[in-house]
């Protein structure tokens, strides 16, 4: 399995071209310029499909030139991308494309379609989780509902993985459990469900 980093200048957003066996899949492509497109002719890549992690301009800006090039599924929680029809995934679903066991963990907070994509020993993040980060929101109660999913469902997973974010260096699980404080330090007052609190 190979991995390939594109960054995307307009968005300062990170696009992932994962290959195997002449299959490949693209997650989130903000941006589609020459040199990603080389990198699947140069591997004789099949695109066998597109993961969007949200619905966010910097994330599937290059959807549209990419679906013009390449005949291939969409995959994300929003049935709508960029006015494209996507396959309608779920938390929870484990689903085969190409070559890729690929299993979908919903968190959402930063928008209500964020998603995960755990593969092999990968996690694609988009914009929920960043190394020493996670996701802005628009309100206490968006951050308190991302940070419960990331502790229950990401930080709850055994062993280590990496971790490929949406914008910024890549990381890993480990040192986000560790050292991630802006999730760490986050408290919900138990008594009070609608009373939340940050402390740095």
């Amino acid at each position: 399995m190979k991995l390939f980093f594109h960054y995307c200048p307009s968005g300062f957003s990170n696009c992932y071209l994962l290959g195997k066996d002449n299959e490949a899949i693209v997650v989130d492509p903000g941006t589609i310029d020459p040199n990603l497109i080389g990198k699947m002719e140069d591997n004789s890549y099949t695109l066998k499909g597109i993961l969007i992690t949200h619905d966010h301009a910097h994330h599937v800006r290059g959807l549209k030139t990419l679906m013009k090039i390449y005949n291939t599924d969409i995959y994300a929680i929003n049935p709508l991308i960029s006015e494209h029809k996507s396959i309608l995934v779920k938390d929870g679903d484990s689903i085969n494309i190409g070559p890729f066991k690929t299993e979908v963990i919903s968190i959402p907070g930063h928008s209500a379609d964020s998603a995960i994509f755990k593969i092999d020993r990968l996690l694609f993040t988009g914009d929920s989780l960043s190394a020493g980060l996670m996701g802005t929101t628009a309100s206490l109660y968006a951050a308190a509902t991302q940070v419960n999913a990331i502790r229950s469902k990401l930080f709850s997973l055994p062993g280590n993985y990496t971790v490929l974010p949406g914008h910024g260096p890549p990381s890993s699980l480990e040192a986000e459990r560790r050292f991630n404080m802006e999730i760490n330090s986050f408290e919900i007052n138990k008594n009070r469900q609608s009373t939340f609190k940050l402390d740095y």
